[in-house]
């Protein structure tokens, strides 16, 4: 086993694409992923689980049908399952998502923005 606090900042250091989450740790059923973000995302719901977004740099709009949500440098927010939502950023958002293994960053919708799942970096 390999015994190694994960640094943020290194892994950032490793790749540049945006909307590609890659996932750097898992406890029990849930990955920890880091992803870049920045503009417009598409609207999608996760029906079967929540979906909890910690912002380590930047700031990312959530909207929702009932209104929107800033989440800011050091902050969390938890989509709940089944709610629809979109992210976006006017600038570069580093982020890290915190879902079960297997969740598609899409949810049900797919389509071209639908990263691939299990990319450890």
């Amino acid at each position: 086993m390999h015994r190694a606090p994960v640094n943020f900042e290194q892994k950032f250091g490793l790749f540049n694409e945006q909307w590609a989450p890659k996932v750097v740790a898992e406890m029990n059923d849930y990955q920890f992923k880091i992803v870049r973000l920045e503009g417009d995302f598409m609207w999608h719901e996760h029906e079967e689980t929540d979906e909890t977004f910690v912002v380590l740099e930047g700031t990312l709009r959530i909207d929702m049908p009932d209104g929107a949500v800033s989440v800011n440098t050091g902050e969390m927010f938890v989509v709940p399952k089944g709610v629809k939502h979109k992210p976006y950023a006017e600038r570069e958002v580093k982020l890290l998502l915190i879902e079960p293994r297997g969740v598609l960053n899409t949810g049900h919708e797919g389509g071209e923005r639908t990263a691939q799942n299990e990319q450890w970096i």
